[in-house]
């Protein structure tokens, strides 16, 4: 499956091998990013003096999503080409950003600017949300002519519609290679030069991803129709239940409770290391494992997607997330909870992708741009409210797990017997 991406990476004769390149640019900047922040708001002071600085940057990552989701959601759902423009201005707007907070580290002007970045990060995301059909649906225009479903999606040589969870894995298997590599590459950049170093490479990266941006293929004419126009009875329907039919409610409270259990777990873990005095070695194998872990899950969404439904891989990942962590408490030592850690990027892995497709298959697409939106805040204050708790409570590791697996257990069981009743 990697090799399948990497081959779609390089064809740039595709609408979806350009969005591939788009994405593993964007992924590898937003990783320099992060080691650059995590080096000089977490390593560099005391454990206590971190809880702060922490808890600044938590409640900073909200804040962009109340910008994206009112104006700039309905944006993306009105234009035509307009997504490929934001695209381009997200990363145009961080390459400049990353290199005025390389000369802004120990000023208080780090905040507002890391705020402007998170911004333009959390509008790539979204934009991403939409153009994943979009694009997928233009290969298949071209390629089939008429020979696409009537729902927004391509359909298969079987003529059964396929589902996009298959699409957001490929782009985010290659969004976590890169990571990976980005990660090593800036983790090296830190220890040598310092983090204004890990920014200047994160603004080159930015202005090569502000490159390959302008490249998006444009959509054929009868896909933009049908990608920013609704009917009169979408419309309705859309406005009456903004967050989507039952099957997609549903989900995002399934999606939220991972992004959850993912917030709390990754402080859980840092701040345990920190107090245990565990030096960078652990740190950077937690990550790898996790990445690992990730590799693995959207390796399986890829090779499941056309035999189990996107909601029941939902209620597997919950229910895999609750059984490794009460697992995992048995063994509350730095190995235990780093080989936990890949195990929960597996189970991440798989969700996400699930939930994104779910969101991509019952909403209409000239709604999704502002219904990503939504999930995305809905999704990012579910994460923060979970990376808050370890950050203000210090816990065991054993306390910690445990809670970890009572609510992804009961979330589980939530989702699948609350989705069933509901449909029915």
């Amino acid at each position: 499956m990697a090799w399948a991406s990497t081959q779609d990476l390089f064809d740039q004769r595709t609408a979806f091998g350009r969005l591939a390149l788009v994405h593993v640019a964007m992924m590898a900047g937003d990783t320099f990013v992060t080691v650059s922040l995590a080096g000089s708001l977490f390593f560099s002071v005391s454990p206590t003096e971190a809880k702060g600085k922490v808890l600044a940057y938590l409640l900073i990552t909200i804040a962009p999503f109340a910008v994206v989701s009112p104006l700039l959601g309905p944006l993306i759902d009105r234009s035509p080409n307009g997504r490929r423009v934001l695209v381009a201005l997200s990363a145009g707007a961080r390459a400049v950003l990353c290199w005025t907070m390389s000369q802004h580290l120990n000023s208080l002007w780090l905040y507002p600017e890391a705020f402007l970045v998170l911004i333009s990060s959390k509008l790539y995301v979204v934009t991403r949300g939409t153009l994943v059909p979009e694009m997928a649906r233009t290969d298949q225009f071209s390629e089939h002519g008429s020979s696409v479903g009537n729902a927004g999606w391509p359909t298969d040589a079987g003529g059964e519609a396929a589902g996009f969870a298959g699409f957001n894995a490929q782009l985010t298997l290659l969004g976590t290679i890169a990571g990976l590599l980005a990660g090593t590459v800036a983790a090296g950049l830190l220890k040598g030069i310092g983090a204004p170093s890990v920014l200047v490479a994160a603004s080159i990266v930015y202005v090569g991803a502000t490159l390959v941006s302008v490249r998006l293929q444009r959509p054929a004419r009868i896909v933009r129709e049908e990608f920013t126009q609704m009917s009169q009875a979408e419309r309705d329907r859309h406005a009456l239940n903004p967050l989507g039919d039952v099957e997609v409610s549903w989900g995002l409270g399934a999606a939220a409770l991972m992004r959850f259990t993912v917030g709390f777990a990754t402080f859980l873990l840092a701040f345990g290391l920190r107090r245990g005095h565990a030096g960078l070695g652990w740190f950077a194998f937690a990550l790898a494992m996790s990445a690992v872990g990730a590799l693995l899950g959207l390796g399986l969404v890829t090779r499941a997607r056309n035999a189990v439904r996107e909601s029941t891989l939902l209620a597997y990942a919950l229910l895999a997330t609750a059984l490794g962590a009460a697992v995992a408490s048995n063994y509350p030592s730095f190995v235990g909870q780093a080989i936990v850690a890949g195990w929960f990027g597996l189970c991440a892995a798989v969700a996400q992708p699930s939930f994104d497709a779910i969101t991509q298959r019952h909403v209409p697409p000239g709604a999704q741009g502002r219904t990503f939106a939504r999930f995305a805040v809905r999704q990012q204050l579910a994460w923060v409210i979970g990376a808050v708790i370890p950050v203000g409570i210090s816990l065991a590791f054993v306390s910690g797990d445990r809670f970890i697996a009572v609510i992804a257990a009961v979330g589980a069981l939530f989702y699948g017997v609350g989705r069933r009743y509901a449909g029915r």
